[in-house]
């Protein structure tokens, strides 16, 4: 990372993003970010559901092999992250979303396993 870095620095995800907008103006809104740490990248970041990841995935190319799940906060949080390349920018794409469990506890059910 450069400290001196300039918006020209941050033409290929800003491109990317652009690409975005006109190529999937219909899919849901993620959180975007771009940033002078990975100045190459998109990303782009979808909380509180994870049924937009896979519309957004395949969208993107990502392969079903490229997605990595982890689980975070005890397990009630459900993280799907994957990565690919979209229009000469690294595109990282992350998902959260609660648990079957915490879905699960949140309407009564009490959770755990059936």
């Amino acid at each position: 990372m450069s400290k001196n870095l300039t918006l020209d620095d941050l033409t290929v995800p800003m491109r990317a993003l652009r690409a975005l907008a006109v190529d999937f103006p219909d899919l849901p809104a993620p959180t975007l970010e771009i940033s002078t740490i990975y100045p190459k990248q998109l990303e782009l970041t979808l909380y509180d559901d994870l049924a937009p990841f896979e519309t957004w995935r395949v969208a993107l190319g990502i392969a079903p092999d490229d997605v990595q799940f982890r689980e975070q906060n005890g397990g009630r949080t459900w993280v799907l992250v994957g990565s690919g390349e979209f229009a000469g920018a690294e595109l990282k794409l992350i998902a959260y979303g609660p648990s079957l469990d915490s879905l699960r506890e949140s309407s009564g059910d009490g959770g755990g396993d059936a």
